[in-house]
């Protein structure tokens, strides 16, 4: 038995401790202590997953779930140190994400429209079509009150974010796509983003859309271009930096979630169960129409299932950013906390689904490869 097999067993024995003490502690109803089990018991599982190729991708949303868990029962902690807010830390950790985002980008990422413009173009049209409306629908059907259901249209209207591409990797579908689909998304958030918003979301809250495309401008766009410079400059000549950037990027979504499920804490307890569900239709429906809709215009299996990771999963910290700068953290921003973790785990469980499906297109490529061996071989 490998060590980290036999880690993984010490930490699924601390989580089933841990959940007992939880539930024994929860009955008593000191609640000051059972908070704290429970999210030592999904950090305890994080752990454990790190020894399983299976669920290892699952670690960091466990993560996730024990920071959030902790706010719900402790708010208190994450919402100012003395007279400092911590809501004031979003902004510049969404633009610390960005910023590392931007690192990762070369020009030939742009490249790729030139290569591949149908798949962006459905990808992006896609995208900014499925998820606004499904948004819209979702929060119409549930009854919201408005503020809350404007957080769910925000969610539908931001671009892709950087989890598909992670998630298109381990799908086997097109890499170079889903990375060209995010950074085309991206950039035409300043414009769509807010657009949309006030189309859909304008009836259950003011929309300021000059204000929200400054908003995006300096969260994203301008981070984003500091990145790719950063890239051609630096980038490799600092290799710890290199490596620091995506553990930053994971701390500060972590975090970002954390405050504000904090600030949200009274509004959860109300819609919290009504508003997983709305996110978790809200998420599956893009992953479904985004698959379908590109399999009805004949995309292959692996262009498919890169544009249905693209059109479901969303930049919910950008989600979140933006309802803090319409002064609606504890609202609107409880949708987008909540989306973060929803498809972290139907996207790995989806892209897990998927990786043990080859595409049909690489069996027949493998099949190709091996016929030219062997007639090399024959000669």
């Amino acid at each position: 038995m490998s060590y980290s097999k036999n880690i993984s067993r010490i930490f699924y024995s601390l989580a089933a401790i841990f959940i007992l003490l939880f539930a024994f502690f929860s009955l008593k109803e000191m609640h000051n202590i059972s908070g704290w089990f429970l999210m030592a018991f999904f950090f305890s599982i994080a752990f454990a997953f790190r020894g399983s190729k299976t669920l290892k991708g699952l670690s960091y949303t466990m993560m996730i779930l024990g920071a959030v868990s902790i706010a719900m029962y402790h708010p208190q902690y994450f919402k100012t140190i003395g007279d400092y807010k911590l809501s004031a830390l979003i902004i510049p950790l969404l633009q610390l994400i960005m910023f590392g985002m931007g690192t990762e980008l070369s020009l030939k990422d742009f490249a790729n429209v030139i290569k591949m413009p149908k798949g962006i173009i459905i990808g992006v049209v896609g995208h900014y079509i499925i998820m606004p409306l499904v948004g819209f629908t979702v929060a119409s059907l549930f009854h919201f009150p408005n503020e809350i259901a404007a957080g769910i249209i925000l969610v539908g209207c931001c671009p892709s974010g950087l989890a598909s591409n992670v998630m298109s990797y381990l799908a086997r579908a097109n890499l170079a796509l889903s990375v060209s689909v995010t950074t085309i998304s991206t950039i035409l958030a300043p414009f769509l983003t807010p657009l949309l918003m006030r189309w859909l979301g304008g009836s259950f809250v003011e929309i300021n859309f000059w204000s929200m495309v400054w908003d995006i401008t300096k969260i994203v766009i301008l981070p984003v271009t500091a990145g790719l410079a950063f890239h051609y400059l630096i980038h490799g000549k600092f290799k710890w930096l290199d490596k620091a950037m995506p553990l930053l990027s994971m701390g500060g979504i972590a975090f970002i979630i954390t405050i504000i499920t904090a600030a949200g804490r009274d509004n959860l307890l109300k819609v919290g169960a009504l508003l997983i569900v709305a996110t978790l239709i809200h998420n599956l429906a893009g992953y479904f129409f985004g698959y379908w809709s590109a399999r009805i215009l004949k995309f292959t299996e692996k262009d498919s299932r890169t544009i249905a990771l693209e059109v479901g999963m969303q930049n919910a910290g950008l989600a979140s950013g933006l309802a803090l700068s319409m002064g609606k953290l504890a609202t609107a921003g409880l949708a987008p906390a909540i989306f973060g973790p929803v498809m972290n785990v139907t996207g790995s469980t989806l892209a897990s689904w998927w990786h043990n499906r080859i595409p049909k297109e690489d069996i027949e490529e493998e099949k190709k490869k091996s016929k030219v061996e062997i007639q090399i071989s024959s000669t």
